[in-house]
C-alpha cells in the first residue's frame, strides 16, 4: 500500500479519513453547547449557569494536555496512535454523554458529563494536532489547501451540530449516537489506512536547543487568549443567553449558534482566497473592531432575526482571527518551530476556559444579567484591537504583508 502523500493510492484513501475526522471532531465539540438548553432545564439535567461553565473546565485542561503531549505519544507510538487515540477519546465523551441522560438529573448525571467533557479535551487536543499534519500530507504541493479544507470541514462540523440537536428534539440523544457510529467506523479506517505524517524534522535541529522566546512573542499569545474569551461567549452561552434571558425559542438559539459557526467558517474561506493586493495585516487589523461591534449587536438583540444575524456578524468577524494570529506568529518565530503555535494554541485555551467557566461567577458576584457579558466580550475585543495593532507592526510583517497560506506573496 502506498503512503497518502504524493497523491497516490494511500491519498485518495486517506483524504476521506482525515477530513471524515475533521468533521466527526466538529460535531464532537459543540454537541455540549447546543444541548445547553436540554442541561440547565430543569426538565432535563437542571444545572445551574456555575455548573454548566464549570462543566468545561476538564475539557479545556485536558486539551492543553492533548495537544502538548501529541509529539511525545507521536515519538512513542506513531501519529496514527495519537489520532487513534483521540478518535477514541471522542467516542468516550459521546457515550459517555448519551449514558448521562439515564441518571439526569442527578449528581452522577454530572459526573459523567464531567468525564464526557475531559475526554472530549483529551480528543480535540490529539485529533486537531494530529489531523493537521495529516492534511498537509495527503498531496505534495497541496498542504495549504488541504490544511484549509481540514479547517472548513471543521468549521462544519460545528455549524451542524446546533441544527441536528434542534431538529432532533427532544430525542437529542441521537445525535452524540450517530457521531459514535460514525467515530467508530473512522477507528477502524484508522487501523486500516496507512497516512504519511510527512517527513519528521532532521535529528540534529531536533537535538539542538532553541532560543529562548522573545517577549513580543506574548502580545500574540496576549491576542489569542482575548480572542479565546471573545469567542467562547459566543460558542457556549449563546443558547442559554437567547433561550433563558430572552426568551427566544430553541430553535432560535439553535439556528444562531449554527450561524456563528457556519460564519466563522464562511470567513476563513473569504480571507484565504483574498486578492494579492489587499494586505492581510490590515484585515487582522480590523477584525477585533468587528468582534466588538458584533458583542454589542448581540447584547442587544431581542428578537428572533436581530439574533441570528447578529451572531452571523460574529462569525464572521471572528473568523481569521485565530487563524492569523497562528500564521503571522509561525512566520515571525519560525526558528521555534511547532513550539510557536502549540504555545498559541494553548492560549486559546486558555481564554476558552475563562469564558467558558468564569463568566458565570462573575455574574453570580455582580448581579448583572446573562447579556451584560456580551459587553465585557466587546471591551476584551478592544483590548484584542490593541495587541493585533501592536502585532502587525512587526517588521517581519511589514516586510512580508501577504499570508502564503491561501494568499499570493507580493
Amino acid at each position: 500500500m502506498t503512503d497518502a502523500a504524493g497523491g497516490g493510492p494511500g491519498a485518495r484513501r486517506g483524504a476521506p479519513l482525515v477530513f471524515g475526522a475533521g468533521l466527526a471532531q466538529g460535531l464532537v465539540l459543540v454537541c455540549f453547547p447546543a444541548a445547553a438548553s436540554v442541561l440547565t432545564s430543569p426538565a432535563g439535567y437542571a444545572l445551574s449557569a456555575t455548573q454548566y461553565g464549570f462543566m468545561f473546565a476538564p475539557q479545556v485542561v485536558l486539551a492543553i494536555a492533548g495537544a502538548a503531549l501529541t509529539p511525545v505519544l507521536a515519538r512513542r507510538w506513531s501519529l496514527r496512535g495519537v489520532l487513534g487515540l483521540g478518535l477514541a477519546a471522542n467516542l468516550a465523551a459521546m457515550l459517555l454523554m448519551v449514558a448521562s441522560l439515564g441518571v439526569a438529573p442527578s449528581a452522577l448525571a454530572y459526573v459523567l458529563l464531567l468525564a464526557a467533557t475531559g475526554c472530549l479535551g483529551v480528543g480535540f487536543g490529539t485529533c486537531v494536532s494530529s489531523l493537521s499534519q495529516f492534511a498537509a500530507a495527503l498531496k505534495a504541493g497541496a498542504e495549504n489547501r488541504n490544511v484549509l479544507v481540514l479547517n472548513v470541514m471543521l468549521g462544519l462540523g460545528t455549524a451542524l451540530a446546533p441544527v441536528l440537536v434542534a431538529l432532533l428534539l427532544p430525542d437529542w440523544w441521537i445525535l452524540p449516537l450517530l457521531v459514535s457510529a460514525g467515530l467508530v467506523v473512522l477507528l477502524v479506517a484508522t487501523a486500516r489506512v496507512r497516512l504519511d505524517p510527512g517527513a519528521p524534522a532532521p535529528a540534529a535541529g531536533a537535538a539542538a536547543p532553541r532560543p529562548r522566546l522573545p517577549r513580543r512573542f506574548w502580545w500574540y499569545v496576549a491576542a489569542v487568549v482575548l480572542y479565546g474569551v471573545c469567542e467562547t461567549l459566543f460558542g457556549n452561552w449563546s443558547t442559554l443567553y437567547l433561550s433563558g434571558e430572552r426568551q427566544l425559542p430553541t430553535a432560535v438559539a439553535s439556528a444562531a449558534l449554527a450561524a456563528f459557526w457556519a460564519c466563522v467558517t464562511l470567513g476563513r474561506v473569504i480571507v484565504a482566497i483574498l486578492p494579492a493586493r489587499i494586505p492581510v495585516p490590515a484585515v487582522y487589523v480590523v477584525l477585533p473592531f468587528l468582534i466588538a461591534g458584533a458583542s454589542l449587536a448581540v447584547a442587544s438583540a431581542s428578537t428572533s432575526v436581530a439574533a441570528v444575524l447578529a451572531y452571523a456578524a460574529a462569525g464572521l468577524a471572528c473568523s481569521a482571527m485565530l487563524p492569523l494570529s497562528v500564521s503571522f506568529g509561525e512566520r515571525e518565530f519560525a526558528r521555534w518551530g511547532s513550539t510557536s503555535s502549540g504555545e498559541l494554541i494553548a492560549g486559546y485555551q486558555v481564554g476558552y476556559g475563562i469564558a467558558a467557566f468564569g463568566a458565570a461567577p462573575l455574574l453570580a458576584a455582580t448581579g448583572l444579567p446573562l447579556g451584560a457579558v456580551y459587553v465585557v466580550g466587546a471591551i476584551a475585543a478592544l483590548a484584542l484591537a490593541v495587541t493585533a495593532l501592536t502585532i502587525s507592526r512587526g517588521r517581519a510583517l511589514r516586510a512580508a504583508p501577504f499570508l502564503t497560506t491561501g494568499t499570493k506573496e507580493s
